[in-house]
């Protein structure tokens, strides 16, 4: 399928380069231009990948400096406060993915959509690590005919920095957002000082005190699952492979509490693990975004509308690919492991 680049901004850091090498990974020579604000890095990154060019980003052009340069779909890997790669995006009919936002931050990108609804899609791509929560959690609640209780417990490696923009999106959300969405007894609610701090156990089992965050995951499963409990806390430290005299991982603990279809109360724990940190697996979610957009994984692309990307990427295809790059689920006994603090008590 033959299809104008895809513009990556901000593809010269960590988590574009890696988006980029998926891409092409997936889609050999796929049509690619790596944008940032430092045109001299950019063009260092572009020269590692075929059929791929580099731009200066002019963050307040309208055409973002781009001229009448023909665009498949937009990806930004930043904090785009001024929604200046959405407008772009908008102004050219064409898909547009952010990765950036918390739960209390998306109100201009849903207004943006709701301005101009058919102008293109709009995927609201903030859930903790796009997709790498969502996606194998409703995997697991299609063995549950009642959710009671979802619990999330994401556990980055302190060694695991994610690059100069990640640093910044988690230093904003953690100083300036200090609360935290979750749901109680079937109610939305903000967890706010004291409440905030929780614990959880890593695959290892060793108990990590966490804090409560608001990625879009919480909203999400909410609205699919209808959980009346679901809190995402967030614990850095070392990590379980680290632990254990291995290089430093990222991983997930899911656990899902309900009835199954005959009625029984049924547990049901995973993890999401990966040996390289969390790059990999925001990566692997843009990129898996980007060509459910444009129809590349032999589809038909996805027509205008507001999405996260849980809506758009199956389960099967996700952990396949997620195999491919390294990734694992694990399953965990609920029996075996003790269980932590609970943030709903």
């Amino acid at each position: 399928m033959s299809v104008a680049p895809i513009l990556l901004i901000g593809g010269a850091g960590f988590v574009g380069q890696q988006t980029a090498k998926y891409l092409q990974a997936q889609n050999p020579g796929i049509p690619m231009i790596i944008g940032g604000r430092d045109l001299a890095k950019a063009q260092k990154v572009a020269a590692n990948f075929n059929n791929t060019e580099s731009i200066k980003i002019d963050i307040e052009a309208a055409d973002l400096g781009l001229g009448k340069r023909e665009i498949s779909a937009v990806a930004i890997f930043f904090k785009d406060d001024a929604l200046a790669g959405l407008r772009f995006a908008q102004m050219r009919g064409i898909p547009h993915i952010s990765i950036s936002s918390g739960a209390s931050e998306i109100a201009p990108e849903v207004a943006a959509f709701m301005h101009n609804p058919g102008a293109s899609a709009v995927v609201l791509g903030a859930e903790w690590l796009v997709g790498a929560v969502t996606i194998p959690a409703l995997a697991m609640a299609k063995k549950f005919a009642s959710i009671n209780t979802i619990k999330i417990g994401a556990l980055l490696d302190e060694e695991d920095s994610g690059g100069p923009a990640a640093e910044i999106d988690m230093h904003r959300l953690g100083e300036t957002l200090p609360a935290a969405l979750t749901r109680k007894n079937g109610a939305f609610f903000w967890r706010v000082g004291e409440n905030t701090k929780s614990t959880f156990r890593a695959i290892d089992g060793i108990l990590h005190e966490a804090v409560a965050l608001s990625p879009y995951d919480v909203m999400g499963l909410a609205t699919a699952t209808n959980a009346a409990n679901i809190a995402f806390d967030l614990a850095v430290g070392v990590t379980s492979s680290r632990r254990q005299g291995k290089q430093m991982s990222t991983e997930i603990i899911i656990e899902i509490a309900g009835k199954d279809k005959d009625g029984t109360p049924l547990q049901l724990h995973q993890a999401v693990f990966h040996p390289d940190g969390q790059m990999p697996l925001t990566a692997l979610g843009v990129a898996m975004t980007l060509e459910r957009l444009l129809g590349l994984d032999g589809k038909t692309p996805t027509p205008s509308g507001l999405y996260f990307p849980f809506q758009l990427l199956g389960s099967k295809s996700y952990f396949a690919r997620l195999d491919a790059i390294g990734g694992r689920v694990l399953t965990l006994d609920p029996d075996a492991r003790r269980q932590a603090e609970n943030p709903f008590a």
